[in-house]
């Protein structure tokens, strides 16, 4: 949208985008990958969670060595104007998939999708995360079927662990 000057100035990114693209590569400096990031409200408090990962699964350790890699860089930059509560955490074993990159790192795992209207007649599939690009990706049911899934039809999409 142009400003006053006709100049027109690319949309303002939102804080856990911002947060992202500052923290990627101390995150990986400290020997993880940046899963997602979060900036929400929980009761009366806003939370900056950093989710980190790595090949080898997420200790405690690891929570706390990127923790501390990522304080002075946040204490510095300043991308949140009022207070809020850091968190480091892992994704967990069941991990939502709402990027791109998630989608690439998890072709092949069974993964379950909880769409906004139902298709064949139900609003939950669970099948194996076969194909992806920017709209949309396919899955294999358990019958062996190949089901298209446009992701703005997905209201979430999750990895599916057996214990």
């Amino acid at each position: 949208m142009p400003d006053s000057n006709g100049t027109i100035r690319p949309r303002p990114k939102n804080i856990a985008e911002r947060v992202r693209e500052l923290l990627f590569p101390v995150v990986l400096e400290a020997e993880c990958y940046l899963w997602d990031v979060e900036y929400v409200k929980e009761g009366a408090e806003m939370i900056l969670r950093i989710i980190i990962d790595s090949n080898e699964g997420i200790t405690l350790d690891d929570c706390e060595r990127v923790t501390r890699a990522i304080d002075p860089v946040l204490d510095e930059a300043d991308p949140i104007e009022n207070s809020y509560r850091l968190e480091v955490t892992s994704p967990g074993v069941e991990r939502p998939l709402t990027r791109n990159d998630h989608f690439e790192s998890c072709i092949g795992d069974e993964v379950e999708v909880k769409l906004f209207a139902p298709i064949d007649g139900t609003k939950t599939l669970r099948g194996v995360l076969s194909a992806n690009d920017e709209k949309s990706f396919e899955i294999t049911l358990p019958d062996g079927r190949v089901l298209p899934v446009q992701k703005s039809a997905a209201a979430k999409v999750s990895t599916v662990f057996s214990w």
